[in-house]
C-alpha cells in the first residue's frame, strides 16, 4: 500500500443525526462536515429509517443508497481515492451462501463501493477474498461476483502460488504469507459483515483481514486477538465499511439457518476499525469491552473502543 492510514486522533465530538432524503447519491453528493468541526469526520452511521426490504430489489436499492450516503457523510470516496490508484475492496465472501443467510457481505453494497471508487477516478478496483468454501463455489453463491461485474470491477481469485511471505513484525506474527497484489494497492476498503464466531464471538473489521493471508490460519486461533492486531497494524486501515443490513446472530461464521438472520438496515463507515468493531459487537447486543479483539484492538492503539467519542456522524435514509 502506496498511502498511509488516514485515521487521526479521537476528537469529543457530540454526535450529530442529520436526516437524508432517499433522492440520488454519489461520489460528488459530499455532505458538508459540521462547521465547527476541526477534523474530518472519523465514522458515519446510516440507518434505514422506511420497512424492512421486502424482496432482493428493495433490499438492493436500501444498501445502495445506504452506502452511498454513508460514504458521502464520511467526506465522500473522494477523500480515500485518488485518481490513477488501484483499490482493492475486501468483502467477506468466504462461504458457498446466498445473500438472505447473511453469512457474506451484501453484495449491492459492495458493488456500491467498486463503482464510487470508479467515479472517484480509481485506474482499477479488484475484489476478491481468501475463501474458506472452494473460491469456485463462494464467488457466485455470494452474490458478489455478478454484482462487482455489473458494474465494471475486477474480480479476482487468489492464487494460492502467489501468496507471499512477507514481515509482519507483530507481537505474535513475525512473518506470514500474504497476497502481494491487496498490499501492493494504494487503497484497500474492509468490507465486513456483522456475524457472530465461535471463536471469538464476532466477525467484523479485524477478522475480516484474515481473509488477505495465507498458510495455516488456523494457527492464529492459539492467540486469534493478537494475531488479528498484528495483521491489522500491517494493512494500515484507511477505510473500513461495515455491512450491517442483515446480521448473523448464531451459528457463525458459516451460517445457513435463515432463522439467525436479523434485519438491522444499517451501514457504517469509518476510519478507525475498533470503533466499528465495537459498533457491530452492539449491534449483535454484546458489550464490546468483553470481546478479546477489540479490548486488544484498543489496547495495541489501533482505534477506539468508545466510538461515541470519535467524530461521528448518524443519519436516516429513508
Amino acid at each position: 500500500m502506496k498511502r498511509t492510514a488516514m485515521t487521526g486522533g479521537a476528537l469529543a465530538a457530540a454526535p450529530l443525526m442529520v436526516t437524508m432524503p432517499f433522492g440520488a447519491a454519489s461520489a460528488q453528493d459530499v455532505a458538508a462536515p459540521p462547521a465547527n468541526a476541526a477534523a474530518p469526520l472519523q465514522m458515519c452511521i446510516a440507518r434505514w429509517k422506511g420497512a424492512a426490504g421486502a424482496n432482493p430489489d428493495e433490499i438492493k436499492a436500501l444498501a445502495i443508497k445506504l452506502t452511498e450516503q454513508a460514504i458521502a457523510t464520511l467526506g465522500g470516496m473522494g477523500r480515500f481515492v485518488k485518481r490513477g490508484d488501484v483499490v482493492w475492496v475486501k468483502p467477506n465472501m468466504a462461504w458457498d451462501r446466498t445473500p438472505e443467510f447473511a453469512a457474506n457481505t451484501n453484495p449491492d453494497v459492495v458493488a456500491t463501493l467498486v463503482r464510487l471508487c470508479l467515479e472517484a477516478g480509481a485506474k482499477t478496483v479488484k475484489v476478491g477474498d481468501k475463501t474458506c468454501n472452494e473460491d469456485k463455489k463462494a464467488y457466485p453463491a455470494s452474490g458478489i461476483e455478478a454484482a462487482v461485474k455489473a458494474v465494471e470491477g475486477e474480480i479476482v481469485y487468489l492464487d494460492d502460488s502467489r501468496f507471499k511471505e512477507m514481515a509482519i513484525n507483530g507481537q505474535r506474527l513475525d512473518k506470514w504469507m500474504v497476497y502481494p497484489d491487496i498490499v501492493e494497492s494504494d487503497l484497500v476498503i474492509n468490507v465486513p459483515i456483522v456475524k457472530t464466531h465461535s471463536i471469538p464471538k464476532i466477525t467484523v473489521c479485524l477478522k475480516n483481514y484474515m481473509g488477505v493471508v495465507g498458510g495455516q490460519r488456523g494457527q492464529w486461533h492459539q492467540d486469534l486477538a493478537t494475531c488479528l492486531c498484528d495483521i491489522t497494524r500491517f494493512m494500515k486501515p484507511q477505510i473500513s465499511v461495515v455491512d450491517a443490513i442483515r446480521i448473523l446472530t448464531g451459528n457463525g461464521p458459516t451460517g445457513g439457518n435463515i432463522a439467525d438472520v436479523k434485519w438491522v438496515g444499517t451501514i457504517a463507515a469509518g476510519t478507525d476499525v475498533v470503533a466499528l468493531d465495537a459498533f457491530g459487537a452492539e449491534v449483535l447486543g454484546l458489550k464490546p469491552e468483553e470481546i478479546k479483539t477489540v479490548a486488544a484492538g484498543e489496547k495495541a492503539g489501533l482505534g477506539q473502543m468508545d466510538y461515541r467519542k470519535l467524530a461521528l456522524r448518524e443519519i436516516e435514509v429513508a
